[in-house]
Formats: structure tokens, sequence, C-alpha cells
């Protein structure tokens, strides 16, 4: 069994949206874990008890919990300073009975591994498939799915919202593609749908899927297609046309270099709010998805989330990257680590000014 050191810092900011003094709170998690996808009795390190972590600085506060390193609340202020918790969670005694990765890190392999197998130095590993032939977010057992060490928690002056991930194979070559899972409404978690949001996505293609959402290999332009977020348009314009995919669900190719400095993800804007949010990030693709697959979850506070009630912007490598070379590489070696960095910015400007 190959083995790496995962480490994850959240760097949680409180700008307030107009004068606020700015602030870094800092939250590091770490793990230590088997690289064998899907098991769940390799994990190195003991079990702590899950417990919530809330950091705030003046109107802005978020709450995490160790189970699964999850993202429970965040609540920003709106155009007149009202705030609302913008990220959809549930009771923090239901997260153990989550199947949607809501506000979760997934991995150790996020989105899909085709057939539930791959080959990697010419020797085929097969995987326990957790979604119907395929292997989905680190299979039956992954990184949503178990609790988090806490090593650090203490705070420091900064003005930005990230999270940074990063992972060193201790011994030999082992995939490795982390995602944040936060499923985002940005006029509150209980306020309903989000088609009415509108969104950039700075990516000018898309990777193919077949019916089962597995890559094909090949690449699309989504100039002229439901797919075209170059322009801002709202979420909900064109998502009648995706009637066979109930919604968005697909990677995007981001504008810009494979992996190295930070770029431009998309730039998303609630009208009726006020409020918008930036992302950035070192990763070659997003997927972007309109939590198509939820249906009468009960979330926080009893609210009761539906199909499109919040929208995930989920900054990776390719789905199923291990069966297609043409793909960027997700495979981390002992030379080689993985990092990757999402940049979030909260703010009231007008999405023309964003």
């Amino acid at each position: 069994i190959y083995s790496s050191h995962i480490k994850i810092y959240t760097y949680i900011s409180s700008k307030k949206m107009t004068k606020l003094s700015l602030s870094l709170l800092f939250l590091c998690f770490i793990i230590l874990a088997s690289s064998s996808l899907g098991l769940s009795k390799s994990y190195e390190t003991k079990p702590t008890k899950v417990s919530t972590y809330e950091l705030k600085k003046g109107d802005i506060s978020i709450k995490l919990t160790n189970w699964g390193a999850t993202i429970v609340s965040l609540f920003v202020p709106d155009r007149y300073g009202k705030l609302a918790d913008v990220v959809l969670g549930y009771d923090i005694t239901e997260y153990k009975n989550d199947t949607s990765y809501i506000g979760a890190v997934v991995g150790r392999v996020a989105n899909r591994i085709g057939g539930a197998k791959f080959t990697l130095n010419g020797k085929t590993y097969k995987i326990v498939a957790n979604e119907g032939k395929n292997v989905l977010h680190g299979g039956k057992i992954g990184f949503s799915d178990v609790v988090w060490n806490v090593k650090k928690y203490h705070n420091e002056g900064h003005n930005k919202l990230s999270v940074k991930m990063e992972a060193k194979a201790l011994n030999k070559p082992t995939p490795v593609n982390l995602a944040q899972h936060a499923y985002w409404n940005l006029g509150g978690h209980n306020s309903g749908n989000i088609l009415s949001n509108y969104i950039k996505i700075f990516g000018s293609k898309i990777t193919l899927v077949d019916s089962q959402l597995i890559p094909t290999g090949k690449f699309a332009e989504v100039k002229g297609t439901p797919y075209d977020f170059l322009k801002p348009r709202q979420v909900g314009s064109r998502i009648k046309k995706l009637a066979k995919e109930n919604g968005y669900d697909i990677n995007y190719v981001l504008d810009g270099t494979p992996y190295g400095a930070l770029k431009r993800v998309a730039v998303v804007y609630d009208k009726k709010s006020g409020r918008s949010m930036k992302l950035s990030t070192n990763a070659p693709g997003v997927q972007f998805y309109t939590s198509n697959f939820l249906k009468d979850v009960k979330g926080k506070g009893g609210f009761v989330y539906q199909p499109r009630a919040a929208l995930c912007l989920e900054t990776q490598g390719f789905p199923d990257a291990v069966n297609h070379p043409n793909f960027p590489s997700t495979i981390v070696t002992p030379e080689k680590p993985y990092n990757h960095i999402m940049l979030f910015e909260f703010s009231t400007r007008p999405m023309y000014n964003v």
C-alpha cells in the first residue's frame, strides 16, 4: 500500500464589504492516510472527537467541523449589511448521514474514476465502486467521511479566504486530486434556487462525458452552447437545454497554465442581495455543478434543500485523469508533491466591478 501525507490549510478572512480592519484566521487540518482508494481501515491517525471551530471577526464568521474537514456555515453581509449564511449544511449531528458531500473536502481522488480501476506504471488497480460501476469522490469511505486531526488553530493578520491542500507521496507514485465541495447560495442557504444568479466562468472548453458522467478524453468549445458562461449569464438562462443532464455537472478547462500561478475561475453574483464571490485557483479545472441530485434533503434549521438550491465550483484536476494520458497528471510522487490552492473573495460590488 502506498502512503502519502495530506495537509489542508484553511485561511479564513473576515473582511467587511466596506470598511473593516483586515484579519486572517488560520485553521490547519492534517491527516495521515493510506493511499489505497476507498479503504477506511488503513488510516494511520487515531480518531479524535467530532468538534466544530468558529472563526469570527466583525460581522464575518465561518464555522467548520473536523468531520470531513467540512465548512458548516459562512455568514457574510448583503449590500444593506444584513447577514446570511451562504453555504448549505446540516445541523452538526447530521453530517455523518450526508450523501451529497455538502461542504466537505473530497478525495483522495475527487470526482469520478471510470470503471473503478486505473493502470499506473504497468500495474492495474481495482477499487471499490460507489456510483454504479464507477468511483466518486474517494469511494465508499473517502476523506469526507473521516475525522480529521486539527493540529493548529490560531489567528493573524490577512485579507483573504483561501484553502491550501498539500500532499506528498512517502514512497511510490499515487493519485491525488482533492476538492472542496461547498454548496454556495449567495442569497442565503434557505433562500431558494440559484437559477437567477449570474455567473462567469473563465473556461473556454469542457471535458466531454458519457451518459455516466465519465470523461471520454475529448474536449469541446463552449462558445455558443448552453455551457457558455464566458460572459456573465444567469445560471438558469439555458439550463432547460440540458434536459438529459438535469442541470450542470461538468468540468471546465480553465484558461491559463494547467498548474502553477493562480488564475481566475469564476465570478458569481446575486443581484437581489448584492453579494458577489470571486474564485481563483492554481488547478487546471473546475466542476460546475447545480446540485442536481439534491432532493428533499433536510438541512440546517429544518430547511429542506431541493435540486438547484446551490451551485458548486470544485477546483480540481480533470475527472478520471488517471485513465486519460492526455489530461494533466494527477499522480503525486516523492519528487513531485501536490499543491492545490483556492482563493475566495466576497464583496457587494456590482458584477461589472468584480
